[in-house]
């Protein structure tokens, strides 16, 4: 992954300093050692490469004259610590075996920025590693599996030729192992000095100015060597222009933990991606096949899980896996909330079991220091859920995997002790209308650890190789989750990892009970997809061709549909969303917002307490009312997506039905240009508000106006119209749907002031402003791809439309009225003057920045829990 190398560097640092001193005289002598560091980005990611530069050349020695009487750490490589400097033993057997590399936090200063890596067990980075051995030297060379081919193919010879692995690192050859077998070196200079792939990342430095290490504030603290790994632990201090705690330090201090773990020799079978299952993966360009073009390969990411008992799981029987996924649980963990965490793990058990597998997975403890002296939470041999001490809101699942072939190797969960602050508004916000139990300022320990369950196991999910699956909430239809029945069997989503938070669309009476998701059918079906042995040593195109057949009897059926995130182009792939129909379930949900604001100050009474719990509170009741805008509005020139193969019929992509965009008008119309005045509840707003709420709804309605006028969805609009006439819905009929509802017959108020001159600034934006919605570098397919349509805004059909429909609102404005009306009108007249016959440069007020459009977003998050993290 090398996340965290991006940029090409090139840096010399002083990095160690060797104390000699003469058998006359105590005076010290320094000797300089420098590692020339060098980050080079390619399009298989990125490599940091580091050249430890010998000093003076000291020849070969005998191995005891070095080593004396020190005994050896064995391990994957015998490791030695003398005088201060840490040796590698590395056999013959050894060189040339891929390893790989896992950097992470042990203990970070207090008030780091960085959010997503800034504490304690957090990965840093990952490499894999190959010790090379040439004439007197040793080498680490880093292996890139951007580009492959099989070592049968015609093109084996080319892809090596074309494929270098980079090297990073150099060591002169101290010494022989008594028997020749092995060769010694020192490596104290690449634990001890700052080489990007096991030290600080670039983004950190950047962020507190720091210039370098610094060697008399640093240390190596330990080097152990186990059957397996090698675990190194360094203290590193470095110079800073500034301090996240005291500036007068002038440094900065973290402690780090290095992981090397030997791969398997022989990496697992592979199995192929099909973006019709949601699974993480690996790409790469494979000129090994008969495809007559360079052929993008897609690996999925899965543990490696094999029968005990082959011939048992042949005849359909569930069996154990010759080894188990195993979990534990930091220490450091609240021990009330660590029951609940662990069955977050085991519940997986039961969608393993549709895999033919049974107690695949279990989640434990974290052994005592008296029951395992050797155990260590940044050990990369262990999965570990990690707790921090931290206020965010979050928590989050990633893993890491071998680029040869897909194996998911470790995982450390991260999970902020603050999540529980966003389970409990979320979950008050959206069901205690229907939820006695949590009318109240704190849940008890019972309630919030069953939500601390549900994250628990969509956390794991993730590190299964699980994405999110923002699809499967829309497979339920919107009055399904009225019915207790049905949601004490589904829940409210096929998929746990879809953000189907929790059920907003029951109503009072109607005795739903089970209320959050769970691990439902669509998950047991990725998971017997991704995870079923297939006997025979079958290769990944054979299984292939069997995993086509259980994909194509489940097409059409929306229980077993993957939606990816990632693309803002499906209604239907949506975030926090619940039901088959945006609108039915929004004002489902809406109606009980209605029930819960009022109540917000009795239901959460606190003796003694100030009124920021209502504060945040009641502001969480206006953010779910712009989720449930956000919803609607994505069905205004919505596409569905919906991956398919040749041998499949139907459309991948199709246009919402036009009465749907039009319902979805009409809500808008209905529920937000209609001023929502049950917003605003004086009682409420008394205890806390200084002005701001007002604000924030004008907000909301005019960013509403932006988000449906915005040039993307625009452009699939007509692009709609132009392949399919009259059955669109068309610019014009969403002009003549949304006028109505901005520019009433009745004598505007504050609200509708500031919501017309929005929409009157969002056209002059469309008339003026040639920007295209963008991310830098990005090209038009990946724009496409997340749903930004590109389009040449000056040459399109949206500037004739803005101006006819700036022509319409000119005529019909009004004239009279009392003062402050007639003010408006005539600034309206104005501003349509002033956007028609520009004379000044284009500033967006909703956006707030010069010349630059409210576009939508791409709905990006990386592999957590709430859409904020890493």
């Amino acid at each position: 992954m090398n996340r965290n190398l991006r940029v090409n560097t090139y840096l010399t640092i002083a990095a160690f300093t060797i104390a000699a001193f003469a058998s006359s005289c105590a005076t010290k002598k320094q000797t300089e050692r420098t590692v020339t560091l060098k980050t080079t980005t390619t399009p298989g990611g990125s490599t940091a490469t580091a050249t430890i530069g010998a000093g003076k050349k000291e020849g070969i020695k005998k191995f005891s004259d070095l080593i004396g009487k020190v005994k050896a750490d064995t391990g994957l490589f015998n490791t030695y610590k003398v005088d201060g400097k840490y040796y590698f033993e590395i056999p013959d057997s050894l060189i040339n075996r891929e390893m790989l590399v896992v950097t992470r936090f042990v203990k970070t200063p207090t008030g780091l920025k960085s959010f997503g890596q800034q504490y304690g067990g957090e990965e840093i980075n990952d490499q894999v590693w190959k010790w090379e051995r040439h004439d007197k030297q040793v080498f680490v060379r880093v292996p890139s599996y951007s580009v492959r081919a099989d070592s049968t193919s015609d093109m084996y010879q080319s892809v090596k030729n074309s494929n270098l692995d980079a090297v990073l690192a150099a060591f002169d050859i101290k010494a022989y192992n008594k028997d020749t077998t092995g060769v010694l070196i020192d490596v104290t200079d690449l634990y001890n000095g700052d080489v990007a792939a096991i030290g600080l990342p670039d983004n950190i430095k950047k962020m507190y100015k720091i210039s370098a290490l610094d060697n008399t504030r640093s240390y190596i603290d330990t080097v152990k060597s186990f059957p397996i790994n090698i675990e190194a632990r360094t203290l590193k201090t470095y110079r800073a222009g500034e301090s996240p705690t005291d500036n007068s330090n002038a440094a900065v201090t973290f402690e780090l933990n290095t992981s090397m773990l030997l791969l398997p020799k022989t990496p697992m079978n592979a199995r192929l991606n099909d973006d019709r299952v949601g699974f993480f993966g690996q790409r790469q360009t494979d000129y090994g096949t008969d495809a007559q073009k360079a052929e993008a390969t897609g690996y999925i990411h899965r543990w490696k899980l094999e029968p005990k008992d082959e011939a048992a799981y042949s005849r359909g029987e569930l069996v154990e896996p010759k080894k188990q996924i195993v979990y534990y649980i930091d220490p450091a963990t609240p021990k009330k909330w660590v029951p609940y965490l662990i069955a977050g793990i085991n519940d997986w058990n039961k969608a393993f079991e549709a895999a033919g597998f049974k107690n695949a997975i279990v989640g434990k403890e974290a052994p005592t220091a008296k029951q395992d002296p050797e155990f260590s939470t940044e050990d990369a041999r262990y999965s570990v859920l990690r707790y921090f001490a931290s206020d965010v809101q979050n928590a989050y699942g990633p893993h890491i995997s071998d680029p040869r072939s897909g194996e998911i190797l470790e995982s450390h969960v991260g999970w902020y002790h603050n999540v529980m602050s966003l389970l409990r508004n979320w979950y008050f916000i959206q069901t205690a209308a229907v939820n006695p139990n949590v009318r109240m300022a704190k849940f008890t320990d019972a309630q919030m650890g069953e939500l601390i369950r549900f994250v628990s196991s969509h956390e794991i999910g993730h590190t299964l190789g699980l994405p999110h699956n923002f699809g499967s909430s829309y497979a339920y239809p919107v009055d399904s989750l009225r019915s207790k029945s049905f949601t004490d069997k589904h829940g409210t989503a096929p998929s746990i990892m879809d953000y189907a938070r929790f059920n907003y669309i029951a109503q009072p009476g109607d005795g739903v009970t089970h209320l959050y998701p769970q691990i439902g059918e669509y998950d047991l079906w990725a998971v017997k997809w991704g995870y079923s042995y297939f006997p025979g040593k079958k290769t990944p195109k054979q299984e292939k061709e069997l995993l086509d057949v259980w994909t194509k009897e489940k097409a059409g059926n929306p229980l077993y549909y993957y939606g990816r995130q990632g693309t803002s182009i499906d209604p239907r792939l949506q975030n926090e969303d619940l039901g088959d129909n945006a609108m039915k379930a929004s004002v489902y949900g809406i109606a009980n917002l209605k029930r819960i604001l009022p109540n917000i100050e009795k239901w959460t009474f606190q003796k003694g307490e100030d009124y920021d719990d209502v504060q945040t509170l009641y502001n969480e009741v206006i953010g779910q009312f712009n989720r449930y805008i956000g919803h609607v509005t994505m069905n205004i020139g919505g596409m569905n997506e919906n991956f398919k193969t040749y041998d499949q019929q139907g459309a991948v992509y199709g246009f919402v039905n036009k009465s749907l965009q039009h319902d979805a008008l009409v809500f808008l119309n209905q529920q937000v240009y209609i001023t929502p005045r049950w917003l605003i509840n004086n009682a409420e707003l008394s205890k806390f508000d200084n002005g701001v709420v007002i604000g924030r709804i004008k907000a909301l309605q005019v960013n509403s106006v932006a988000s449906v006028l915005n040039q993307s969805r625009l452009a699939r609009m007509f692009d709609n119209q132009a392949k399919n006439g009259a059955s669109a819905y068309t610019v014009a009929d969403m002009f003549n749907d949304l006028r109505p509802g901005i520019f009433t017959n009745s004598t505007p108020d504050e609200f509708k002031r500031n919501l017309q001159r929005g929409y009157i600034d969002r056209l002059r934006i469309l008339l003026n402003d040639d920007a295209n919605p963008s991310f830098p570098g990005a090209t038009p397919a990946q724009l496409a791809g997340y749903g930004l349509t590109p389009i040449n805004i000056a040459l399109s059909d949206i500037r004739p439309m803005v101006r006819a429909e700036l022509a319409k609102i000119s005529a019909s404005l009004p004239k009279g009225g009392d003062a402050l009306t007639s003010a408006h009108f005539a600034d309206l007249r104005l501003r349509i003057k002033e956007a028609l016959y520009p004379t000044r440069p284009v500033v967006n007020i909703a956006a707030g920045g010069p010349g630059r459009l409210n576009d939508e977003a791409p709905q990006i998050d990386y592999d957590c829990f709430p859409q904020t993290k890493q």
